[in-house]
């Protein structure tokens, strides 16, 4: 028996492994990926508790989330890719998850509940870097998809080259793989020699998508596609051996076979059907082989005869004993040939009633069938007419989350809108939808404040602040005088002229000036005016912090601190100073309600419709 080589992650091999040493092969664990868990945030987690429907990628996805014990919907409609999957979302959750036929991402995609998904709230719980197929679908599908990633595969430590030649020298010939991520692990740095050498083993695949991908490295007459990533679906591709070619050679005695399935109705009376016609056969070619014994025996007969006739010609006495003896054996093949008629006779008319009988229970199958079609065509059409309260209930806690804890009023009115319409296809809803368009109303009157325009012009107004120019006094003209201290060149003046040189001694020393108007204000340094310009800065800076964090009070009175400044020390017939007062006195009569109340009407009466 072939040594088998299984690289699937640390754990997930063991069963496997021991079901093909039962049947006398040789297997060997040996992972080539390895699981590490992720933990994603609170608010990544949040949209499990309103999930409608919750899709789980692979077994690693259950066991990741349920390590994070979040608060999940158990009233959510579980899915899964394949079987060992849902099963470990039973054993997780102890909910019963939805299985496609085909265990891939077309297989999901396919199934009916995911086709009409508009507005609803799906979580896809999957591994970082996976195939965006389901998410792209669901998208166009109008859902409004949440993807958790909850884990990140990636290969185990070590060569690659190291672990060909260690298979090389264990004699392995396949291989089993279970994702693209393991090729990829496999398939790098290698030597051509090794390269060689993988091309010629088998490769066992769980998926059509890996095989497809791994043909971009090997020929496809070595890659053999399971029915899936599970133990058994596996061990059936061991075992048969499917390939990817076209020509696949037909299995022969010695080759493994498949279970055969358990018949249906149908196949039951085509198998009784099958088994009285070989019957008929089987007696035909018995009532051929009694006359050509007949015949043989006929013939033996007439040449013993023959021969005694030929040895006794001259004896009349043997004549007639051999007269007699033809006569006789005669009679005897009259009977045989009589009897032979008869059990044909027999037979043709058992043939006759197990064929009215055949035809029969066909008939009768084929009415119950048709009966069963019609029964489960109506059941589905009234299903599909019934509004799910589940739904209804589902879109209303939306528009609440959206309301309250987003302060997103259009994203709750067009939730609102959806709930709306869904409920217009189906009667008796009128108090409900009448409680919806008086929502709808309430919403559309909340008008919001403009955040980033207020912010914007509050930050032009920073800008030019130190463009700003001060409110400086000017100084008027000093009085003109006449110079009284001259000195006279008489003589008997010498009194005067010597009070005169005194004064002009003095003037040296104190210099008095005087002018026209005296109402002169004291001027402000250097420093201080660069202290007024960081004071208005940082009342403008706080009214912008108040109006993020939608705090009106602090706002308002940041905005009025920085229009008294501007008024009192600025100059006010300067065209800057004018504009910055006015876009100041504007922003002062922004209406700032960041957070209307709006009760929800609708509210109460989903919740009396559902009980």
């Amino acid at each position: 028996m072939p040594h088998i080589l299984i690289t699937r992650p640390q754990g997930k091999g063991a069963s496997l492994a021991q079901q093909l040493e039962q049947e006398g092969y040789q297997a060997t664990l040996f992972p080539v990926l390895e699981i590490n868990a992720l933990e994603p945030n609170g608010a990544q987690l949040t949209p499990l508790l309103n999930a409608d429907k919750i899709i789980f990628i692979s077994q690693d996805a259950v066991t990741a989330l349920l390590a994070l014990k979040p608060d999940i919907n158990t009233k959510a409609q579980f899915y899964a890719v394949g079987e060992q999957t849902a099963e470990a979302v039973w054993q997780a959750f102890g909910i019963r998850a939805a299985v496609p036929k085909q265990h891939d991402s077309e297989g999901l995609l396919a199934l009916t509940s995911l086709q009409q998904v508009a507005g609803q709230n799906i979580v896809l719980v999957k591994g970082k870097d996976g195939r965006p197929t389901i998410a792209q679908a669901l998208k166009q599908r109008e859902a409004f998809l949440n993807s958790l990633v909850v884990y990140q595969r990636g290969p185990v430590k070590g060569n690659a080259t190291d672990w060909i030649d260690h298979w090389q020298s264990i004699d392995v010939e396949g291989i089993v793989i279970t994702s693209n991520a393991a090729v990829d692990a496999i398939f790098r740095q290698l030597s051509s020699k090794q390269l060689q050498w993988l091309r010629h083993c088998q490769f066992y695949v769980a998926s059509n998508r890996i095989g497809e991908y791994l043909k971009q490295q090997l020929d496809s007459a070595n890659i053999h596609i399971a029915a899936g990533a599970s133990d058994s679906a596996m061990y059936s591709c061991i075992s048969q051996g499917n390939t990817m070619s076209e020509n696949v050679k037909p299995t022969t005695s010695s080759e493994a076979k498949p279970a055969p399935a358990k018949p249906t109705a149908k196949a039951s009376s085509a198998s009784t059907a099958t088994k009285e016609s070989t019957m008929q056969q089987n007696n035909k070619q018995s009532i051929s082989k009694t006359g050509s014994l007949a015949l043989i025996i006929s013939l033996i007969v007439a040449s013993g005869v023959g021969y005694q006739f030929y040895q006794k010609l001259n004896s009349e006495q043997q004549a007639n004993q051999l007269v007699n003896q033809l006569t006789i054996d005669n009679q005897q093949l009259n009977k045989e040939l009589n009897a032979v008629k008869t059990a044909q006779q027999t037979l043709q008319q058992a043939l006759f009633n197990s064929e009215k009988k055949v035809a029969a229970a066909i008939a009768q199958n084929t009415e119950q069938t048709q009966q069963q079609l019609e029964s489960a065509l109506q059941r589905a059409e009234q299903q599909a007419y019934s509004l799910n309260p589940q739904e209804v209930t589902s879109l209303q806690r939306m528009a609440e989350f959206k309301l309250w804890a987003e302060k997103d009023y259009q994203g709750a009115s067009a939730v609102l809108s959806r709930l709306d319409s869904l409920l217009a296809e189906h009667p008796g809803t009128g108090a409900i939808r009448q409680a919806i368009h008086q929502d709808l109303q309430a919403l559309s009157s909340v008008q919001s404040v403009p955040v980033e325009a207020i912010y914007l012009k509050l930050h032009g107004i920073v800008e030019q602040i130190e463009k700003l120019e001060f409110n400086a006094v000017a100084l008027p003209q000093e009085v003109g005088q006449d110079d009284q201290h001259t000195l006279s060149e008489n003589v008997s003046d010498w009194q005067q002229n010597l009070l005169n040189s005194w004064h002009q001694f003095t003037d040296n020393f104190i210099k008095i000036r005087q002018r026209e108007d005296m109402s002169i204000e004291p001027l402000l340094t250097e420093q201080e005016r660069h202290l007024i310009q960081q004071r208005l800065s940082l009342y403008l800076s706080q009214a912008q912090d108040a109006l993020l964090t939608k705090q009106a009070s602090i706002y308002f009175t940041a905005v009025s601190q920085a229009h008294i400044i501007v008024k009192e020390y600025f100059k006010q017939d300067d065209p800057l100073t004018k504009s910055t007062l006015k876009a100041l006195s504007e922003l002062s009569k922004e209406q700032m309600h960041f957070s209307p109340e709006v009760k929800l009407q609708s509210t109460e009466q989903v919740k009396e419709w559902a009980q």
